[in-house]
């Protein structure tokens, strides 16, 4: 039925001109009351049409599919699913506990280890000041990486603000930590080791494998944010040995507001819970499961696992073509981070010569982003980017293309020729360019001081 709707408003669309030819976003109902016959203004913004999407690493449109498994749960199947006396709690009960079973599937997991938050936020906060709490007697020392999310950064600075020890291990200029320092900086107060398995910012894959066998070494818990890895890259959490992992919904072509966290049975790790009331998800997650979005993300993971391998393919191939099609037209670009152990659906790249923001405002026709949503209104430049060792001037002309199932060849042959104009536009009117042009290396002149 879903799938059916989608299919006639696409076809409807084609007819409009208010909507871009190839963007997976024309899957709209209608033309909102932002919208006229002229195009659409927004936020001061004037663009023609609705702009091609290339934001995956921040949210990813609901597979069809999947939203065919959750509307009936909103329209019938409706039942709490904490409800034991009727058969709409049952049923939805049912649908609850076959979406575990999903989810734990896809990372080789128990569905008794399964427990549902809101999202990655929250299973972040649960497992790094869950576990902390829980062990506060005898463990007082963290060790995560400085290029984590925000929200396990600010779960770590809530911790020192408590009193607890916090090391930010460096990443390398390819984004990877140095196992040798993880191991060093182990300590017998360390009550756990926070890393995240691919980064949302660069793409890359930190070897997580390699830190869950020193965690084990030193009998210590390993926390990994997976937000980014589930249903992209094979995921085991008996091979990566993690105690805890955080994982999201809305990454996988799934609903919004709903994720869930790994706890692995044994070796039991244990957390002291973050919110209080009805004892729901054992006592860890209190308050009535979202049915139609747990469904959602069942759904969604057990797609991951039938098509992970041919997505993966076919995205390497339109990452290619976009980095390709770009370098083969301008040069003074740079890719941010490791090629090699990277995720390919993320390409993180900065323009030499190029101002960031404008770069970003002339992309109007392209969503793209500066780096993680949660912090790209900043003007400061990426925190991870800075962490790489990438000069402040590379760093505030990053631009990151997020590249995903329902991403069109189209709209990448799209995208290089918006990107190459705009970078083209730009170093026109850049002195620098010139300069660079005439053969003078820039990073030796002695600026004037006014």
């Amino acid at each position: 039925m879903a799938l059916k709707l989608l299919r006639q408003t696409l076809i409807k669309t084609k007819q409009t001109t208010l909507l871009r030819r190839f963007s997976t976003a024309a899957a709209v109902a209608s033309p909102t009351e932002y919208e006229d016959t002229e195009g659409i203004i927004m936020k001061g913004v004037k663009i023609a049409g609705r702009p091609l999407y290339l934001d995956m690493q921040a949210t990813s449109p609901v597979d069809p599919r999947v939203l065919d498994s959750m509307l009936p749960f909103y329209l019938s199947r409706y039942g709490n699913p904490h409800s034991r006396t009727h058969l709409y709690g049952w049923e939805s009960e049912t649908a609850v506990e076959t979406a575990r079973a999903q989810v734990a599937e896809l990372i080789g997991a128990s569905p008794r280890e399964i427990v549902f938050t809101s999202g990655a936020t929250e299973s972040n906060n649960i497992s790094v000041k869950g576990v902390m709490h829980f062990y506060k007697d005898k463990k007082r020392h963290v060790i995560t990486t400085q290029t984590e999310h925000k929200c396990v950064l600010d779960s770590c600075r809530h911790l020192q603000q408590e009193g607890f020890e916090v090391t930010y291990l460096p990443v390398g200029s390819d984004g990877l930590i140095d196992l040798d320092k993880l191991r060093k900086e182990i300590r017998p107060d360390t009550g756990l080791v926070s890393v995240m398995a691919v980064n949302n910012e660069i793409g890359v894959i930190q070897p997580v494998e390699e830190i869950g066998r020193i965690c084990k070494e030193f009998n210590v818990p390993f926390h990994t944010d997976a937000a980014q890895a589930l249903g992209k890259i094979k995921i085991d959490v008996n091979k990566w040995n993690v105690s805890l992992m955080s994982l999201s919904g809305h990454k996988i072509y799934g609903p919004k507001g709903v994720g869930a966290l790994y706890i692995r049975r044994r070796p039991r790790i244990r957390v002291e819970p973050q919110m209080n009331g009805g004892g729901q998800e054992r006592g860890i997650r209190s308050g009535t499961v979202p049915t139609p979005l747990v469904v959602g993300m069942g759904a969604a993971c057990e797609l991951a696992m039938k098509e992970m391998e041919y997505d993966e393919r076919r995205i390497k191939g339109l990452q290619e073509r976009l980095l390709n099609g770009i370098r083969e037209k301008i040069d003074g670009v740079v890719v941010n981070g490791s090629l090699e152990r990277r995720y390919v659906g993320n390409l993180n790249l900065s323009f030499a010569y190029v101002e960031g923001e404008s770069l970003l405002m002339g992309l109007k026709d392209v969503a793209v982003s500066s780096g993680s949503a949660c912090t790209s209104a900043s003007l400061e430049p990426s925190y991870v980017l800075r962490a790489l060792g990438v000069d402040e001037d590379m760093a505030h002309t990053s631009i990151r293309f997020g590249i995903g199932r329902f991403t069109t060849e189209e709209e990448i042959d799209r995208a290089v020729e918006l990107t190459v104009k705009q970078v083209e536009k730009l170093r026109e009117m850049s002195p620098l360019y010139e300069m660079v042009k005439e053969g003078i290396d820039i990073k030796q002149i002695q600026w004037a001081q006014h």
